[in-house]
């Protein structure tokens, strides 16, 4: 693995852009990118591809909504927002990933000689 970026966990992104809206309101899907390449420290990149991936799964989960409008440079662009499903299923998904890395830690602690 090394110094190269994150490969993303299966479901993680879906997350990552629920966590963000949440957070910030709505985005369109270039600052969604932009925010979780921040928020990651440049440790997570996205690719158009696939940050629209996300965006239409959520999308047709009932998670996120899209309206059209225009963006700070004056563009058309769709801006996304979550919706009570989707916040209800971040906090789900939210509670999974906190159990799960507190397992991984305990595990990986124990695996250490002392």
């Amino acid at each position: 693995m090394g110094d190269s970026k994150l490969d993303l966990l299966q479901g993680t992104l879906d997350l990552m852009v629920l966590q963000t809206l949440a957070a910030m309101g709505e985005q369109h899907g270039y600052g969604i990118a932009r925010r979780i390449e921040q928020v990651s420290g440049d440790e997570v990149l996205l690719n158009q591809g696939t940050i629209y991936a996300s965006l239409v799964r959520l999308q047709q989960r009932g998670w996120i909504d899209a309206e059209w409008g225009v963006s700070d440079n004056n563009r058309k662009a769709k801006f996304y927002s979550i919706t009570k499903r989707g916040r209800k299923q971040l906090q789900e998904d939210a509670e999974y990933w906190h159990r799960l890395t507190a397992v991984m830690g305990r595990v990986l602690k124990a695996g250490t000689r002392e």
